[in-house]
């Protein structure tokens, strides 16, 4: 199992949100390539980056930073936030993004992620966010209809071969993933499975391993020193 630390951008700065509010943002450090930097040094294979001023619209253009944590030697980023149309991909692709994360688009425009999917296969995920088993979109301000767990079928079917769960409750809460929720997307969807969101101590590694995940992204935790990357690798290695 991968575990994937988690930079959250906004305005230069690497933060961390409770439950997607921007009204409780924590600012953890100013610089994210010495972020990246850390953690890479500390094991990391991949990092997580959440654009959250393209999430939310904002005019702010992060693409310099991505630049710089792109070349960071052995990094392998996957970006999200505001991914929303295939322009913005390739733009993200052009810069040495790994893997780009869709989220909105795939309930807005579904045969756009189709053709991303056809164009990039394994570059491509969707993230797919939880409140109440219902996809929130846009930066998690709204709740659609959709249940998520309709979401990750229909993507399957569409020829998507990653998908990654927040339980928005859970996110920055540290309150502890929701484990019955990943487990059942990892029972219903033939593809793998990244789960993110509540991850408190090592232990809930061990449970989160015990569903079937490919990987766990890891944000707040870590940025409190709740345990050590280093720790948190090596537990997750023997899961």
């Amino acid at each position: 199992m991968e575990i994937i630390p988690a930079i959250d951008l906004r305005e230069g700065r690497v933060v961390r949100l409770v439950q997607g509010d921007f009204d409780r943002e924590t600012i953890f450090d100013r610089d994210p390539e010495i972020v990246a930097r850390r953690w890479m040094d500390a094991g990391a294979r991949r990092i997580h980056v959440v654009d959250l001023d393209a999430a939310r619209g904002a005019s702010r253009d992060n693409r310099s930073i991505l630049s710089r944590l792109a070349r960071i030697p052995g990094a392998c980023l996957q970006v999200g936030g505001g991914v929303r149309s295939l322009d913005r991909a390739r733009e993200l692709i052009d810069l040495g993004v790994d893997r780009i994360v869709f989220g909105t688009l795939a309930v807005r425009e579904p045969q756009t992620v189709a053709e991303a999917a056809r164009l990039w296969s394994e570059r491509v995920i969707v993230g797919i966010d939880a409140r109440d088993g219902h996809v929130a979109t846009d930066g998690w301000i709204a709740t659609s209809s959709t249940l998520a767990l309709d979401l990750a079928r229909r993507l399957v079917s569409d020829g998507v071969r990653r998908l990654f769960y927040t339980d928005i409750a859970r996110d920055g809460a540290l309150d502890g993933p929701n484990i019955a929720a990943v487990a059942e997307l990892v029972r219903q969807v033939p593809v793998p499975v990244i789960a993110s969101g509540g991850v408190t101590g090592l232990e809930d590694l061990d449970r989160l391993g015990a569903t079937g995940v490919e990987g766990v992204i890891v944000g707040r935790a870590l940025y409190e020193g709740r345990f050590e990357l280093a720790d948190a690798l090596a537990r997750a290695a023997t899961v």
